[in-house]
């Protein structure tokens, strides 16, 4: 089946974004063609600054297909912002909810459709002090197994030095020009996990291999080594000296 088309507010999200992005960064994207041209796919990113689903968004749109994010419900309610995520078809998540669940029904029945669904695995942005992606969450893992789709792990590098994650000064830092790099890479091997009871083991498992995953093409980009641990939590202080928060619980 074909994907979402690119309706009208997906159009105007382009027109209101897209020129600003290209005005003001530099682009180094990677591995279009292993976003599938046609059929319900998810793609796993990493997540290290507030621009980075922009950046991630420019890159799959001009691909052709679209992608549906998973955003906090908060954002629905009113507003530009709310008719925008409504209009584009992002899925609200509502967090600590008996309604969490939701977001996995819908996630499952986009996929179903032909559609794409983005997931950030960390569930936040990262709070490892060297930029390094953390422990994912399984909510991408378990929907990759109800359906059987395609994982696509796509790294990003760049908007984090125009926007700092936690920075104390809120403020872009547009010069010198920004490159904002966007790899995907092929799809991730889970054929070991289908047809298991999807217990917390095997979930946690086929995170790890998928953030496996997004952590070598990250490596890549970087051009260094990744630690030979993902870190769960900050344990050495932040380089500007202030606190992390407290991680999220592990989303089941």
């Amino acid at each position: 089946m074909s994907g979402r088309r690119i309706g009208f507010w997906y159009r105007m999200a382009a027109v209101l974004i897209k020129p600003p992005l290209v005005v003001l960064f530099k682009r180094d994207w990677h591995g279009m063609e292993h976003i599938p041209a046609d059929g319900g796919f998810i793609t796993a990113i990493n997540h290290n600054s507030y621009l980075d689903p922009l950046s991630y968004a420019h890159f799959q749109y001009n691909t052709g297909r679209v992608p549906r994010f998973l955003a906090k419900a908060a954002l629905f309610r009113g507003g530009f912002v709310g008719s925008m995520l409504r209009g584009t078809g992002q899925i609200p998540v509502y967090r600590e909810s008996t309604d969490a669940a939701n977001a996995f029904r819908a996630a499952v029945d986009a996929i179903n459709k032909g559609e794409c669904v983005a997931f950030y695995p960390e569930g936040t942005l990262t709070r490892d002090p060297d930029m390094w992606p953390m422990r994912g969450k399984t909510g991408a893992a378990r929907v990759a197994l109800l359906t059987k789709a395609p994982v696509i792990p796509v790294a990003q590098w760049g908007a984090n030095e125009a926007v700092p994650p936690y920075a104390k000064e809120k403020r872009l830092r547009l010069f010198p020009r920004k490159t904002l790099k966007v790899h995907a890479g092929p799809p991730v091997d889970l054929s070991e996990f289908y047809g298991q009871e999807p217990t917390a083991e095997v979930l946690r498992a086929a995170t790890d291999t998928i953030m496996d995953a997004i952590t070598d093409l990250l490596s890549e980009v970087r051009g260094e080594p990744a630690p030979a641990r993902r870190p769960d939590r900050p344990t050495r202080p932040r380089t500007d000296g202030r606190p992390f928060p407290v991680a999220d619980e592990e989303s089941k």
